[in-house]
């Protein structure tokens, strides 16, 4: 997942929290990205993580946005035993209709699923 910075934030790496099992981090070329950490990830980590990036996004603090792919979407709610969202996600890219998710999308499906 791709990180986009806030217009009012310079940089952003490290943990947004205990328990997910993922943190941000930057490249050379001043990119963010969302990496999973070494130690023990719990089944919802990474779908918490994306959904926390997600709401930051939408509260503009911090994150602009998020770019993530339908594979990564999908394995995150699966992971976490969202199986109906999970399989929207995949036939959402079988019918061509979505490849890449923002943070709307995120907290879209997060309201539609009720998760």
């Amino acid at each position: 997942m791709e990180i986009f910075l806030a217009p009012t934030c310079k940089s952003l790496t490290g943990t947004l929290g205990r328990g997910f099992g993922y943190y941000i981090r930057s490249t050379k070329k001043g990119r963010f990205f969302g990496q999973r950490s070494k130690h023990d990830v719990p089944p919802e980590g990474h779908w918490r993580f994306i959904l926390a990036c997600a709401q930051l996004a939408q509260a503009k603090l911090h994150i602009g946005d998020i770019r993530i792919g339908w594979e990564e979407l999908q394995g995150a709610l699966y992971l976490a035993t969202y199986f109906v969202a999970s399989e929207k996600v995949r036939r959402n890219y079988t019918d061509k209709n979505k490849v890449w998710y923002d943070a709307r999308d995120i907290l879209n499906i997060k309201t539609t699923f009720g998760l």
